[in-house]
Protein backbone atom coordinates (compact mmCIF):
# COMPACT_ATOMS: atom_id res chain seq x y z
CA UNK A 1 0.00 0.00 0.00
CA UNK A 2 2.91 2.50 0.83
CA UNK A 3 4.16 1.74 -2.66
CA UNK A 4 1.03 2.49 -4.29
CA UNK A 5 0.32 5.90 -2.55
CA UNK A 6 3.98 6.91 -3.01
CA UNK A 7 3.11 5.83 -6.47
CA UNK A 8 -0.33 8.60 -6.39
CA UNK A 9 1.78 10.95 -4.92
CA UNK A 10 4.63 11.21 -7.58
CA UNK A 11 1.84 10.67 -10.58
CA UNK A 12 0.35 13.73 -8.62
CA UNK A 13 3.43 15.92 -8.41
CA UNK A 14 4.11 15.14 -12.01
CA UNK A 15 0.67 16.19 -13.38
CA UNK A 16 0.81 19.54 -10.97
CA UNK A 17 4.48 20.58 -11.68
CA UNK A 18 6.59 19.02 -14.16
CA UNK A 19 7.74 21.47 -16.84
CA UNK A 20 5.62 22.35 -20.03
CA UNK A 21 6.68 24.51 -23.04
CA UNK A 22 3.44 26.56 -22.61
CA UNK A 23 2.15 29.99 -20.40
CA UNK A 24 -1.39 29.44 -20.44
CA UNK A 25 -3.93 32.55 -20.46
CA UNK A 26 -7.34 32.73 -19.12
CA UNK A 27 -10.02 33.87 -21.91
CA UNK A 28 -13.56 33.23 -22.51
CA UNK A 29 -14.34 30.78 -25.44
CA UNK A 30 -18.07 31.75 -26.96
CA UNK A 31 -20.57 29.31 -26.45
CA UNK A 32 -20.06 26.90 -29.96
CA UNK A 33 -23.68 27.46 -31.37
CA UNK A 34 -22.63 23.98 -33.25
CA UNK A 35 -23.93 23.36 -36.72
CA UNK A 36 -27.10 25.15 -37.17
CA UNK A 37 -28.21 28.40 -39.81
CA UNK A 38 -25.79 28.71 -42.91
CA UNK A 39 -23.74 26.05 -41.13
CA UNK A 40 -26.35 23.50 -40.85
CA UNK A 41 -24.69 19.47 -41.33
CA UNK A 42 -24.81 18.75 -44.95
CA UNK A 43 -22.74 16.67 -47.08
CA UNK A 44 -21.48 18.81 -50.00
CA UNK A 45 -17.60 18.29 -49.78
CA UNK A 46 -18.01 14.70 -49.40
CA UNK A 47 -18.62 14.83 -53.53
CA UNK A 48 -14.53 15.67 -53.58
CA UNK A 49 -12.69 13.90 -55.85
CA UNK A 50 -9.14 13.11 -54.55
CA UNK A 51 -5.64 14.15 -56.42
CA UNK A 52 -2.78 12.50 -54.92
CA UNK A 53 0.44 14.12 -54.64
CA UNK A 54 2.46 10.80 -52.85
CA UNK A 55 4.78 10.53 -51.46
CA UNK A 56 4.30 14.21 -50.48
CA UNK A 57 2.19 15.52 -47.77
CA UNK A 58 0.05 18.47 -46.77
CA UNK A 59 -0.24 20.61 -49.76
CA UNK A 60 -1.15 23.20 -47.21
CA UNK A 61 -2.58 26.02 -49.75
CA UNK A 62 -2.51 25.95 -53.40
CA UNK A 63 -2.40 28.62 -55.93
CA UNK A 64 -2.59 28.92 -59.76
CA UNK A 65 0.28 30.62 -62.00
CA UNK A 66 0.68 32.59 -64.71
CA UNK A 67 1.63 29.29 -66.96
CA UNK A 68 -1.80 27.98 -66.01
CA UNK A 69 -0.49 25.11 -63.43
CA UNK A 70 -1.35 24.18 -59.63
CA UNK A 71 1.27 25.44 -57.28
CA UNK A 72 1.74 24.24 -53.39
CA UNK A 73 4.29 23.75 -51.10
CA UNK A 74 4.58 20.74 -49.19
CA UNK A 75 6.35 19.13 -45.88
CA UNK A 76 9.35 18.48 -47.31
CA UNK A 77 9.98 21.91 -48.39
CA UNK A 78 8.80 21.62 -52.26
CA UNK A 79 7.53 23.71 -54.04
CA UNK A 80 5.60 21.51 -56.53
CA UNK A 81 3.94 22.36 -59.84
CA UNK A 82 1.21 20.46 -61.11
CA UNK A 83 -1.30 19.91 -63.87
CA UNK A 84 -4.83 21.14 -62.80
CA UNK A 85 -6.23 17.88 -63.38
CA UNK A 86 -3.33 16.46 -61.13
CA UNK A 87 -1.11 14.62 -63.44
CA UNK A 88 2.65 15.58 -64.23
CA UNK A 89 3.80 16.68 -60.96
CA UNK A 90 7.47 18.48 -60.88
CA UNK A 91 9.39 20.63 -58.05
CA UNK A 92 9.68 23.45 -58.80
CA UNK A 93 12.34 24.67 -55.99
CA UNK A 94 13.07 23.45 -52.08
CA UNK A 95 12.96 26.11 -49.68
CA UNK A 96 14.77 24.17 -46.97
CA UNK A 97 11.75 25.05 -44.84
CA UNK A 98 8.20 24.73 -44.89
CA UNK A 99 6.39 26.50 -47.63
CA UNK A 100 3.09 27.72 -46.85
CA UNK A 101 1.03 30.09 -47.97
CA UNK A 102 2.00 31.62 -52.04
CA UNK A 103 1.00 33.91 -54.63
CA UNK A 104 2.43 34.94 -58.10
CA UNK A 105 3.68 38.50 -58.77
CA UNK A 106 2.82 40.61 -62.16
CA UNK A 107 5.92 39.55 -63.19
CA UNK A 108 5.60 36.23 -62.75
CA UNK A 109 8.01 35.55 -59.32
CA UNK A 110 5.96 33.49 -56.93
CA UNK A 111 5.92 34.84 -52.75
CA UNK A 112 6.26 31.95 -50.44
CA UNK A 113 5.52 32.46 -46.66
CA UNK A 114 7.75 30.00 -45.34
CA UNK A 115 6.93 29.27 -41.74
CA UNK A 116 10.70 28.25 -40.77
CA UNK A 117 12.27 30.53 -43.32
CA UNK A 118 10.19 33.89 -43.54
CA UNK A 119 9.21 35.79 -46.21
CA UNK A 120 10.35 34.25 -49.62
CA UNK A 121 10.66 35.08 -53.44
CA UNK A 122 11.17 32.14 -55.87
CA UNK A 123 12.33 33.05 -59.41
CA UNK A 124 10.79 31.22 -62.43
CA UNK A 125 14.40 29.13 -62.55
CA UNK A 126 13.88 27.85 -58.70
CA UNK A 127 16.10 30.58 -57.38
CA UNK A 128 15.66 31.22 -53.86
CA UNK A 129 15.31 35.00 -52.12
CA UNK A 130 14.79 35.81 -48.78
CA UNK A 131 13.13 38.94 -48.43
CA UNK A 132 12.00 39.63 -45.14
CA UNK A 133 12.91 37.31 -41.71
CA UNK A 134 12.98 40.25 -39.36
CA UNK A 135 10.93 43.19 -38.15
CA UNK A 136 13.50 45.86 -36.44
CA UNK A 137 15.63 43.01 -35.35
CA UNK A 138 12.93 40.63 -34.35
CA UNK A 139 12.90 37.39 -35.90
CA UNK A 140 9.80 36.56 -38.15
CA UNK A 141 9.13 33.46 -35.90
CA UNK A 142 6.16 31.63 -38.24
CA UNK A 143 5.46 32.97 -41.80
CA UNK A 144 2.06 31.46 -42.44
CA UNK A 145 -0.22 32.67 -45.11
CA UNK A 146 0.29 36.12 -47.65
CA UNK A 147 -1.47 38.20 -50.17
CA UNK A 148 -0.09 40.76 -52.84
CA UNK A 149 -1.67 43.63 -53.64
CA UNK A 150 -1.79 45.85 -56.74
CA UNK A 151 0.90 48.11 -55.78
CA UNK A 152 2.83 45.53 -54.89
CA UNK A 153 2.94 45.11 -51.08
CA UNK A 154 3.22 41.83 -49.58
CA UNK A 155 0.61 41.45 -47.23
CA UNK A 156 1.12 38.19 -44.58
CA UNK A 157 1.18 36.86 -40.94
CA UNK A 158 3.97 35.94 -38.52
CA UNK A 159 1.06 33.88 -36.49
CA UNK A 160 3.17 33.51 -33.56
CA UNK A 161 6.30 34.97 -31.52
CA UNK A 162 5.85 32.17 -28.87
CA UNK A 163 6.58 28.84 -30.54
CA UNK A 164 9.02 27.75 -33.66
CA UNK A 165 7.58 25.62 -36.22
CA UNK A 166 11.67 25.06 -37.12
CA UNK A 167 12.30 23.22 -33.75
CA UNK A 168 8.19 21.80 -33.01
CA UNK A 169 7.15 21.98 -36.79
CA UNK A 170 4.41 23.45 -38.07
CA UNK A 171 0.93 21.48 -36.43
CA UNK A 172 2.68 21.67 -32.90
CA UNK A 173 4.02 25.10 -32.80
CA UNK A 174 0.37 25.97 -33.82
CA UNK A 175 -1.06 24.01 -31.33
CA UNK A 176 0.81 25.37 -28.22
CA UNK A 177 0.02 29.04 -28.92
CA UNK A 178 -3.54 28.73 -29.66
CA UNK A 179 -3.32 26.11 -25.98
CA UNK A 180 -1.53 29.02 -24.47
CA UNK A 181 -3.40 31.56 -25.81
CA UNK A 182 -1.10 34.47 -25.46
CA UNK A 183 -1.82 36.10 -28.41
CA UNK A 184 1.46 37.08 -29.86
CA UNK A 185 0.54 36.81 -33.69
CA UNK A 186 0.42 39.52 -36.31
CA UNK A 187 -0.27 40.49 -39.64
CA UNK A 188 2.89 42.16 -41.38
CA UNK A 189 3.28 44.27 -44.46
CA UNK A 190 6.29 44.12 -47.07
CA UNK A 191 6.98 46.93 -49.19
CA UNK A 192 9.26 46.15 -52.16
CA UNK A 193 10.49 49.83 -52.39
CA UNK A 194 12.00 49.98 -49.03
CA UNK A 195 12.49 46.29 -48.19
CA UNK A 196 11.57 46.24 -45.02
CA UNK A 197 8.42 44.54 -43.15
CA UNK A 198 5.92 46.59 -41.13
CA UNK A 199 3.35 45.54 -38.26
CA UNK A 200 -0.22 46.16 -39.82
CA UNK A 201 -1.75 44.97 -36.81
CA UNK A 202 -0.79 42.95 -33.95
CA UNK A 203 -2.00 40.99 -30.64
CA UNK A 204 -3.84 38.41 -32.71
CA UNK A 205 -4.43 34.86 -31.58
CA UNK A 206 -2.33 32.52 -34.04
CA UNK A 207 -3.60 34.47 -37.49
CA UNK A 208 -3.77 32.37 -40.36
CA UNK A 209 -5.03 33.60 -43.75
CA UNK A 210 -5.18 36.73 -45.67
CA UNK A 211 -7.03 37.84 -48.26
CA UNK A 212 -7.65 41.59 -50.06
CA UNK A 213 -11.01 43.16 -50.89
CA UNK A 214 -12.19 43.86 -54.28
CA UNK A 215 -11.33 47.49 -54.23
CA UNK A 216 -7.90 47.03 -52.36
CA UNK A 217 -8.70 48.52 -49.28
CA UNK A 218 -9.80 46.10 -46.64
CA UNK A 219 -7.42 42.99 -45.68
CA UNK A 220 -9.37 40.07 -44.34
CA UNK A 221 -7.78 38.21 -41.79
CA UNK A 222 -8.32 34.08 -40.18
CA UNK A 223 -8.05 34.41 -36.89
CA UNK A 224 -7.65 31.01 -36.04
CA UNK A 225 -7.37 30.87 -32.22
CA UNK A 226 -10.48 33.17 -31.34
CA UNK A 227 -12.87 31.31 -34.51
CA UNK A 228 -13.74 34.52 -36.31
CA UNK A 229 -12.67 36.44 -39.01
CA UNK A 230 -11.26 40.47 -39.65
CA UNK A 231 -11.63 43.32 -41.72
CA UNK A 232 -8.70 45.75 -41.37
CA UNK A 233 -8.07 48.70 -43.07
CA UNK A 234 -4.77 48.34 -45.04
CA UNK A 235 -3.80 51.74 -44.75
CA UNK A 236 -3.06 51.11 -40.75
CA UNK A 237 -0.03 50.50 -39.18
CA UNK A 238 0.90 49.45 -35.96
CA UNK A 239 -2.76 48.93 -34.38
CA UNK A 240 -2.99 46.89 -31.26
CA UNK A 241 -6.06 44.53 -30.53
CA UNK A 242 -5.83 45.06 -27.02
CA UNK A 243 -6.39 48.91 -27.65
CA UNK A 244 -9.17 48.50 -29.90
CA UNK A 245 -12.48 49.67 -27.99
CA UNK A 246 -15.13 47.47 -27.44
CA UNK A 247 -18.06 49.57 -29.15
CA UNK A 248 -15.55 48.64 -32.57
CA UNK A 249 -13.41 50.86 -34.62
CA UNK A 250 -13.84 51.02 -38.48
CA UNK A 251 -10.34 50.65 -38.84
CA UNK A 252 -10.79 46.83 -37.71
CA UNK A 253 -13.60 45.08 -36.82
CA UNK A 254 -14.61 41.21 -36.71
CA UNK A 255 -17.31 40.27 -39.57
CA UNK A 256 -17.34 36.85 -38.62
CA UNK A 257 -17.07 35.72 -35.18
CA UNK A 258 -17.62 32.16 -33.26
CA UNK A 259 -17.76 30.00 -35.93
CA UNK A 260 -18.08 25.86 -35.89
CA UNK A 261 -14.24 25.44 -36.22
CA UNK A 262 -10.67 26.68 -36.43
CA UNK A 263 -10.29 28.81 -39.57
CA UNK A 264 -7.15 29.10 -41.98
CA UNK A 265 -6.64 30.03 -45.33
CA UNK A 266 -8.39 32.61 -46.50
CA UNK A 267 -8.77 33.08 -50.38
CA UNK A 268 -10.72 35.40 -52.83
CA UNK A 269 -12.33 34.09 -56.03
CA UNK A 270 -12.43 35.98 -59.30
CA UNK A 271 -16.83 36.72 -58.55
CA UNK A 272 -15.82 37.76 -54.96
CA UNK A 273 -16.08 34.67 -52.66
CA UNK A 274 -13.98 34.53 -49.81
CA UNK A 275 -13.29 31.09 -48.59
CA UNK A 276 -11.85 29.16 -45.57
CA UNK A 277 -10.89 25.94 -44.81
CA UNK A 278 -11.85 24.92 -41.31
CA UNK A 279 -9.23 22.28 -40.44
CA UNK A 280 -10.75 21.34 -37.36
CA UNK A 281 -13.89 21.13 -35.74
CA UNK A 282 -14.24 22.97 -32.05
CA UNK A 283 -13.60 20.94 -29.21
CA UNK A 284 -15.77 21.09 -26.03
CA UNK A 285 -12.94 20.14 -24.01
CA UNK A 286 -10.84 23.05 -25.44
CA UNK A 287 -13.75 26.10 -24.74
CA UNK A 288 -13.95 24.57 -21.49
CA UNK A 289 -10.51 24.74 -20.45
CA UNK A 290 -10.33 28.53 -21.77
CA UNK A 291 -11.06 29.83 -18.20
CA UNK A 292 -8.53 26.98 -16.61
CA UNK A 293 -5.17 27.98 -17.50
CA UNK A 294 -3.58 25.49 -15.34
CA UNK A 295 -6.06 22.93 -16.49
CA UNK A 296 -4.82 23.46 -19.77
CA UNK A 297 -1.05 23.35 -18.75
CA UNK A 298 -2.05 19.96 -17.48
CA UNK A 299 -2.91 18.13 -20.36
CA UNK A 300 0.47 18.88 -21.71
CA UNK A 301 1.91 16.35 -19.27
CA UNK A 302 -1.02 13.56 -20.22
CA UNK A 303 0.29 11.00 -22.93
CA UNK A 304 -0.07 13.22 -26.73
CA UNK A 305 -2.74 10.95 -27.72
CA UNK A 306 -4.80 12.20 -24.61
CA UNK A 307 -3.97 15.59 -25.99
CA UNK A 308 -7.68 17.39 -26.42
CA UNK A 309 -6.84 17.47 -30.71
CA UNK A 310 -10.28 17.65 -32.20
CA UNK A 311 -11.42 14.79 -34.61
CA UNK A 312 -10.91 14.65 -38.67
CA UNK A 313 -14.19 16.80 -40.19
CA UNK A 314 -13.87 18.16 -43.80
CA UNK A 315 -15.57 21.95 -43.53
CA UNK A 316 -15.13 24.78 -46.02
CA UNK A 317 -16.93 28.14 -45.87
CA UNK A 318 -17.01 31.42 -48.50
CA UNK A 319 -18.53 34.39 -46.67
CA UNK A 320 -19.16 37.87 -48.87
CA UNK A 321 -17.00 40.95 -47.86
CA UNK A 322 -19.67 42.27 -44.58
CA UNK A 323 -19.13 38.13 -43.18
CA UNK A 324 -22.17 36.82 -44.64
CA UNK A 325 -21.77 33.31 -45.22
CA UNK A 326 -22.67 32.67 -48.86
CA UNK A 327 -21.89 28.73 -49.40
CA UNK A 328 -20.87 26.08 -46.86
CA UNK A 329 -19.67 22.43 -47.71
CA UNK A 330 -19.15 19.84 -45.58
CA UNK A 331 -17.65 16.07 -44.56
CA UNK A 332 -18.38 15.12 -41.90
CA UNK A 333 -16.18 11.77 -42.65
CA UNK A 334 -13.37 14.05 -43.74
CA UNK A 335 -12.04 11.93 -46.69
CA UNK A 336 -9.80 14.72 -46.73
CA UNK A 337 -7.80 15.49 -43.68
CA UNK A 338 -7.60 19.09 -42.39
CA UNK A 339 -9.26 20.83 -45.53
CA UNK A 340 -7.31 24.08 -44.35
CA UNK A 341 -8.60 26.19 -47.38
CA UNK A 342 -9.92 26.57 -51.13
CA UNK A 343 -8.95 28.04 -54.15
CA UNK A 344 -11.40 28.81 -56.96
CA UNK A 345 -10.33 28.63 -59.96
CA UNK A 346 -11.97 27.49 -63.53
CA UNK A 347 -15.53 26.44 -62.35
CA UNK A 348 -14.10 24.31 -59.66
CA UNK A 349 -12.74 24.13 -55.88
CA UNK A 350 -9.24 23.05 -55.10
CA UNK A 351 -9.17 22.10 -51.67
CA UNK A 352 -6.05 22.55 -49.36
CA UNK A 353 -4.83 20.16 -46.77
CA UNK A 354 -2.73 20.51 -43.91
CA UNK A 355 -2.07 17.16 -43.81
CA UNK A 356 -3.07 14.77 -46.44
CA UNK A 357 -0.96 13.33 -49.40
CA UNK A 358 -3.25 14.78 -51.49
CA UNK A 359 -6.00 17.78 -52.48
CA UNK A 360 -9.42 17.70 -53.31
CA UNK A 361 -11.53 19.10 -56.23
CA UNK A 362 -14.95 19.45 -56.70
CA UNK A 363 -17.09 21.40 -59.71
CA UNK A 364 -18.49 24.80 -58.40
CA UNK A 365 -21.72 23.60 -59.70
CA UNK A 366 -21.66 20.19 -57.35
CA UNK A 367 -21.03 22.75 -54.62
CA UNK A 368 -24.12 24.47 -55.20
CA UNK A 369 -22.32 27.78 -56.54
CA UNK A 370 -23.41 29.44 -59.82
CA UNK A 371 -22.10 26.99 -63.14
CA UNK A 372 -19.20 28.52 -64.82
CA UNK A 373 -17.48 27.11 -68.04
CA UNK A 374 -14.99 24.86 -67.30
CA UNK A 375 -11.86 24.80 -69.50
CA UNK A 376 -11.24 22.09 -72.10
CA UNK A 377 -8.13 20.90 -70.01
CA UNK A 378 -10.07 20.50 -66.75
CA UNK A 379 -12.78 18.17 -67.89
CA UNK A 380 -11.21 15.28 -65.54
CA UNK A 381 -9.33 15.03 -62.55
CA UNK A 382 -7.25 11.95 -62.30
CA UNK A 383 -7.57 10.34 -58.94
CA UNK A 384 -9.14 8.33 -56.35
CA UNK A 385 -13.12 8.88 -55.62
Amino acid sequence: MKIVGLSALLLAAYLAFWPVPIAPVAWHAPSAQGYVGPHAPNDRLAALTIAPIGPEIGPEHIAFGPDGRLYTGVLSGALLAINPDGTSITTLANTGGRPLGLEFTADGRMIVADAVRGLLAVGTGGAIEVLADTVDGEPIRYADALVIAADGRIYFTDATRRFSPATLGTFDAALLDILEHSCTGRVLVFEPDSGRATPVIDGLCFPNGVALSGDGRHLFIAETGEYRIWKVETAVRGLQVADLPEAGDPRARVIAANLPGFPDNLTRSAEGRLWTGLTKPRSAVIDDLSGRPWLRALTLRLPRKLWPVPPVYGHVIAFDEEGRVVADLQDPAGHLAETSGVTEHGGRLYVHSLHAAAFGVIDATTAGLPPARLPEELDSVQGVE
